[in-house]
């Protein structure tokens, strides 16, 4: 099956991509950086230091045990958001092995949310134990997220959350929550509210149409969710999508995170 994918390279192209990636223009080694290195028996070895390494050396996918097209399959289904049953199917491998290397690509993603500024989006949902509060910037793909290991949000945690990722001066739009009342005085935001049970919903439309999202992603992607996995679904599903660029294709990822 994986052979009949038009989107899996050869394997030497895999090579040279990873190459590039890795190394530049010029091999080199990973412990002495010295450019004086020869190839044998598909490793490397350096003159200088006399260490031989494989191209994959120094990286975290350094000891993989997968055939190089397997593995360009995974990571190709990943970033195209193909759900793990059909993954298994495609790539002719266990949904242990999935679940395991897509957990691997969740966590070699690059780690960015910027201090939001200006007109400001903030709600909270709730995952049995979980709860999550996220902001977004309203006309961008600017999102700020954070985890709280229990079933409910405090405003001593909303206005922390504001500290860390909202900039001050910010026209800060939520829900009616209790949480929020008053959370002016406490930073230094323009708090404007929606009323729920008036049916006004407006201000807090982008941000809960996102958390909608949300749970679709991780329901279609992964079938279910875990506590303990929770923070790596909502992190990958932030990225996606403030930074779609990097979920282009296996090259763009790769060039990310090795």
């Amino acid at each position: 099956m994986i052979a009949s994918l038009n989107q899996i390279p050869l394997e030497t192209k895999i090579k040279k991509q990873l190459r590039q990636i890795i190394y530049g223009k010029n091999m080199f080694c990973p412990r002495c950086r010295s450019w004086n290195v020869y190839s044998y028996e598909n490793r490397y070895r350096c003159r200088k230091c006399r260490r031989s390494f494989s191209l994959l050396s120094g990286t975290w996918l350094n000891g993989m045990k997968l055939h190089l097209r397997t593995f360009y399959a995974l990571l190709w289904c990943w970033t195209q958001r193909v759900p793990v049953k059909q993954t298994q199917k495609l790539c002719h491998v266990s949904e242990v092995t999935v679940y395991h290397w897509f957990r691997q690509f969740r966590l070699h993603l690059p780690v960015f949310e910027p201090i939001l500024q200006g007109q400001i989006q903030m709600d909270e949902t709730y995952f049995k134990s979980l709860s999550l509060i996220m902001a977004k910037q309203v006309g961008s793909r600017k999102l700020a997220h954070q985890i709280i290991s229990k079933k409910s949000v405090n405003k001593t945690e909303a206005t922390q959350f504001l500290y860390q990722w909202i900039g001050p001066k910010s026209k800060l739009q939520t829900d009616g929550a209790g949480i929020y009342k008053s959370i002016n005085q406490w930073w230094q935001v323009c708090h404007v509210k929606d009323n729920h049970s008036k049916w006004e919903f407006s201000l807090t439309s982008e941000i809960e149409g996102l958390f909608g999202n949300l749970r679709t992603f991780i329901r279609r992607m992964y079938h279910h969710m875990t506590p303990e996995l929770l923070p790596e679904y909502v992190s990958e599903f932030c990225l996606r999508f403030s930074s779609p660029e990097i979920f282009d294709s296996p090259f763009k990822y790769l060039s990310k995170s090795l």
